[in-house]
């Protein structure tokens, strides 16, 4: 009995120190998770470099020459020359323009006509159309009310048709100035041309200042068939085909020249 007395004793004093002594810390309660974690962002970039935007630059001349703007003169309540005979040359003319388009498309140029009818663009709207044209030259077709008949010349604006511009942008009715050296050449080979062409033509080209010139930004040449008195309609028209043979000839020559920055 003893003995077992001594044992539960024992026991007892075995027991006392664990609960008795220093109590342990529990262990920390886990932090709570974030709720929905996300993937992480990523890390913050400098802002990416915009390319700057240039500002639109004005169309430029190309250095190819591949459009020819062909200016069928008058139209609409403006006939222009008139012969006895029922000719009007604003019909003629225009009979010229598709003559002239037909060869030209031929040797690959792009033909603008500044009308395709009886209508009457006024000479502005004229020039505006031929001065969006890029590689371009400019004729204007015209037939004369009198002059030798069935001869053809070509025409440049004269020399100091308008005084130079003092500062800034060139002003619109003296647009043809830088171009005048470049029409002189264009005018020259176009009436070597048609001194082949027609008989009793003039080997030189003239200056005149036609109203339409002024305004072109473009190498620019006026040709004036002759004359609406002293030729039938018929006789007029068939001068079509070999005008627009001599224009022809005429671009594809001074093409090399326009495009060598030579004109």
């Amino acid at each position: 009995m003893s003995a077992i007395l001594l044992l539960i004793a024992g026991a007892i004093m075995l027991a006392v120190p664990a609960c008795t002594g220093q109590a342990q810390e529990p262990p920390p309660a886990p932090s709570p998770a974030p709720p929905n974690p996300q993937a992480p962002a990523p890390p913050p970039q400098a802002p990416a470099q915009e390319t700057p935007k240039q500002p639109a630059a004005p169309a430029t001349p190309s250095r190819t020459l591949n459009v020819v703007v062909l200016d069928p003169g008058h139209g609409g309540t403006d006939a222009g020359a008139r012969g006895g005979n029922g000719v009007i040359e604003s019909e003629v003319v225009l009979s010229y323009a598709r003559a002239l388009r037909a060869e030209l498309e031929r040797q690959g140029l792009r033909v603008v006509v500044t009308r395709q009818g009886n209508e009457n663009p006024t000479p502005d709207e004229r020039s505006a159309l031929a001065n969006r044209q890029r590689g371009s030259v400019f004729l204007s077709l015209h037939i004369s009310s009198t002059g030798p008949p069935g001869t053809a010349r070509a025409y440049t604006l004269p020399e100091g048709v308008s005084p130079p511009a003092r500062s800034g942008p060139l002003p619109w009715d003296q647009a043809q100035e830088p171009y005048a050296e470049r029409s002189r050449r264009l005018a020259e080979l176009l009436q070597v041309q048609l001194a082949q062409k027609f008989r009793g033509s003039p080997e030189v080209p003239a200056r005149a200042a036609v109203r339409q010139l002024r305004t072109i930004a473009t190498p620019a040449v006026a040709v004036e068939v002759s004359s609406v008195s002293a030729l039938k309609r018929e006789q007029l028209e068939q001068m079509g085909t070999r005008l627009a043979e001599a224009v022809a000839r005429a671009v594809t020559a001074y093409r090399p020249l326009y495009e060598a920055g030579a004109n």
